[in-house]
């Protein structure tokens, strides 16, 4: 499958501002946006065009798609799919992106970025119900239990993770069990409960042209 393979800082400078890609590096001096304020390449710092109203609306889609790491492809069909349902599709499409097992297991605080919560679903360290799922875009729904695995329950990185400040005890939509490694989805999240400064109705405009 295609995935994005180059820094993930540049994705952050490219934007204009911190996306949260690598975890903790973020919150420190390293952070590649503290210390090259421009965008990367080699005019990055040269060119000061005036961007366009379409130019806002991609940059908007492109700064969402990456914080949640999908791929263009999976990003229209998630589009498709809340412009289906009843509702305000900026805000369902968020819901769908939230529900993705690897942003569950990164919420929860089990993994200090997405992307470290995507290689413990592909590698087999999580339980969804009681059963390993290692489908990274499954999509949780309410009333099911998170689980990192028995055996894989001395993995430095989950423990590290937990330690920081805060992770997993900040959103009233899932329940957390830090002792047993396990967490609840209690409900779909309402939009005020999406920690996102984005404009989802960007998005919405940019593919409804």
């Amino acid at each position: 499958m295609a995935r994005y393979r180059e820094a993930n800082c540049k994705l952050c400078r490219r934007e204009g501002e911190k996306l949260f890609l690598k975890g903790a590096r973020c919150l420190s001096d390293k952070c590649a946006i503290e210390r090259r304020q421009y965008a990367p390449g080699q005019h990055g710092q040269s060119r000061r065009r005036k961007i366009s109203p379409y130019g806002v609306q991609l940059r908007e889609k492109q700064k969402i798609r990456r914080i949640y790491g999908v791929l263009e492809k999976q990003f229209r069909n998630y589009f498709k799919k809340a412009d289906r349902k009843s509702g305000v599709t900026g805000e369902i499409l968020l819901q769908m992106l939230e529900l993705r097992l690897d942003n569950v297991v990164y919420r929860l605080g089990f993994a200090p970025s997405r992307k470290a919560a995507r290689q413990l679903v592909r590698h087999r360290h999580v339980t969804v119900g009681g059963r390993i799922v290692d489908i990274p875009a499954y999509s949780v729904k309410p009333g099911e239990v998170i689980k990192i695995k028995d055996k894989s329950k001395n993995l430095d990185i989950i423990h590290a993770a937990l330690k920081e400040v805060g992770r997993g005890d900040e959103y009233p939509w899932i329940r957390l069990n830090k002792a047993g490694l396990e967490g609840e989805l209690l409900e779909v999240p309402k939009r005020t409960e999406i920690p996102l400064t984005v404009n989802e109705q960007l998005v919405v405009e940019l593919y409804s042209k």
